[in-house]
């Protein structure tokens, strides 16, 4: 006899990419996001969501509007305040202070008595040392006033896509948690350690050391998601001129050593400001070890990626395509993207890897919350 999916709801929901990775075992009862450009890309690649999708300020929203009790709540609130790249305002911040916007709904959905059975907290590596580690012991806080245990893992989608992309998850429940979950595993990484032995005794008492396999090892790099070269615009000579002037010497002397071996390969670079001298310098950075950077929005970091070529003694250089961003995230070509690039790579930039979520819930969020009995007869 088939189950029947597990409910959850879906916070900061972008272009629906935890959705995807939770896949078909689960359903979404509820969905949010602020932003127009994602709701409309969230609606053409679910139009069924057109019942559940709330589209508005999270602090506009009450429990009223959450149905049912889910069994998952997943948020991934906004990471400008907590990047390494951002003001580091912490939780204080306009942006990553809407987790509070969040919280408050479940807050009120436990006092109904309808808590979601867990919950995940997704952002980047700056959540565990904002403020000297104070915002992730308010977070802690925050979850074990409402009665969950929590615990922390540290993954990079490059376990799974060819791109460098580490990010925080924080999983809480209020569940009996089964042994076969809890002790040591694969990305339990030195910065949860750290993160974890400099909270409190009182929430140190209700941390949960998640234990998540290691996945096979990644059988596609870079060169395997690009389009091929003859449908993509490749810069003028002139330009690629340009990239290459901004090359500091180690990377500089790093293309020159790959395209002397005569054969194709293909690399990443990005923008980086260095310091130099004292002073800060545009540098732009390259890396042949078959991953792309860090996505990021448009507006933001790094700004669009930068493909580069090296064959027979030649060198190239292009934009990263929207279609190839979209893969370097996990999304499947039937995604529908913006038409706009921009729209697009904001779209994809500000994501979730669809396989680290997928990931995820197989390891450890389906066996925590279905019963034991169940995972048996399958």
């Amino acid at each position: 006899m088939s189950r029947a999916p597990s409910p959850f709801y879906e916070f900061f929901a972008g272009g629906g990419m935890a959705r995807l990775g939770l896949g078909d075992g689960w359903a979404c009862a509820f969905a949010n996001d602020f932003d127009p450009l994602k709701a409309a890309v969230y609606r053409d690649n679910f139009p069924e969501a057109a019942d559940h999708l709330r589209e508005g300020d999270v602090w506009k929203l009450s429990a009223a509007d959450l149905p049912g009790r889910a069994d998952l709540a997943w948020a991934s609130s906004p990471c400008q305040d907590f990047s390494l790249a951002g003001a580091r305002a912490g939780l204080a911040g306009g942006r990553s202070g809407a987790f509070f916007g969040f919280w408050r709904l479940i807050e009120a959905l436990a006092a109904e008595g309808r808590p979601p059975r867990a919950i995940v907290i997704e952002n980047v590596g700056g959540l565990l040392t904002s403020h000297g580690g104070r915002d992730f012991a308010a977070l802690g806080q925050a979850l074990a006033g409402q009665g969950y245990r929590f615990g922390a893992l540290e993954i990079d989608a490059a376990a799974f896509v060819p791109q460098s992309r580490p990010r925080i998850f924080v999983v809480a429940t209020r569940e009996l948690v089964p042994q076969g979950l809890i002790g040591e595993g694969a990305f339990q990484t030195r910065a949860i350690k750290a993160a974890a032995a400099a909270l409190p005794a009182d929430l140190a008492a209700r941390w949960i050391w998640w234990r998540l396999a290691q996945p096979a090892p990644r059988n596609t790099d870079l060169a395997a998601i690009l389009e091929p070269d003859d449908v993509v615009a490749w810069h003028p000579p002139e330009r690629t001129a340009r990239w290459l002037a901004l090359m500091a010497p180690l990377h500089r002397a790093r293309l020159e050593a790959t395209a002397s071996r005569g054969e194709r390969a293909v690399g990443a670079i990005f923008r980086r400001m260095r310091l130099e001298g004292g002073r800060k310098v545009q540098r732009a950075e390259v890396r042949f070890d078959g991953l792309a950077g860090c996505l990021r929005t448009p507006r933001g970091g790094s700004s669009r990626q930068v493909i580069v070529a090296v064959e027979a003694g030649r060198v190239r250089t292009r934009l990263l395509s929207s279609r190839e961003a979209a893969r370097l995230m996990g999304l499947p070509d039937s995604y529908r993207l913006p038409a706009a690039t921009t729209a697009a790579l904001h779209v994809a930039g500000d994501g979730v890897a669809v396989p680290v979520v997928r990931w995820l819930a197989q390891g450890l969020l389906e066996p925590l919350l279905r019963p034991a009995a169940v995972i048996a007869a399958e």
